[in-house]
């Protein structure tokens, strides 16, 4: 079996993988040692490994390196993928962005994708039917702009992301909910039409800790894949194996 583990800005995200499919996740906060380490020995691994945008703690990378076998690290431009990476700086591309777009193009099956990564950012990340990867964008996600809204301006609040959102909003609360959260619904829309516009073919991939209703007409080629960067960490680990 398969140990994939995926170290994101806020929680680390650990599966188990019998082939290509997914039987186990489990996610972790990183002070939660005993649960990381509860995983690790709860199934048969003989193999794994670890894509990481944050320094792990300590006591997790010990756990990790305790293991009866070696785990593979996710560098870009380093460690083989199954993609042509076309990116001008391809040490600097992050880990989650690589697995993400890897593991699109694989489901896709060789098609044109465009993999959405709701979270802590917005990553926009293309892979054309070639399977290079060109590249993609970065903005700031739903935590980070309503962060920004209080921090920089001296009378607005913190508003959670969680609530009513209506179109127009009816409170400061609401206003500025519905203007981050369908502002950012209609970026995601945006995005999606132009890429349609020059890909006919495109499948989309949205994953991420955010969920959002589109608006768009192309919904049978929009695919919600929690799983997409674990599958595609999946696939780096098999690839020439």
């Amino acid at each position: 079996m398969n140990l994939i583990i995926d170290a994101g800005n806020t929680c680390i995200k650990l599966v188990a993988f019998d082939g290509d499919a997914p039987v186990e996740v489990c996610t972790a906060d990183y002070d939660e040692l005993d649960k990381f380490t509860r995983f690790l020995s709860a199934y048969p691994f003989n193999r794994g490994i670890v894509s990481s945008v944050v320094d792990m703690p300590d006591a997790m990378e010990m756990a990790i390196g305790e293991l009866p076998f070696g785990m593979k690290r996710l560098v870009p431009g380093v460690t083989p993928v199954p993609l042509t990476i076309r990116y001008a700086t391809p040490h600097t591309l992050g880990a989650d962005r690589l697995a993400a777009a890897v593991g699109a193009y694989v489901k896709g099956g060789g098609t044109d994708v465009l993999v959405i990564d709701v979270g802590t950012c917005i990553t926009y990340d293309f892979v054309n039917a070639n399977g290079e990867y060109l590249g993609g964008n970065i903005s700031p996600g739903p935590k980070l702009r309503l962060m920004a809204l209080s921090e920089h301006t001296s009378k607005l609040p913190l508003v959670s992301r969680h609530g009513d959102i209506p179109e127009v909003g009816y409170s400061t609360e609401t206003a500025i909910r519905s203007g981050v959260l369908n502002g950012i619904r209609r970026e995601i829309e945006g995005y999606i039409s132009d890429f349609l516009l020059k890909y006919p073919r495109l499948l989309v991939y949205l994953t991420g800790g955010v969920h959002l209703d589109l608006h768009i007409s192309e919904k049978m080629r929009i695919f919600a894949d929690d799983f997409i960067l674990s599958y595609g960490l999946n696939c780096i680990l098999e690839y020439k194996k």
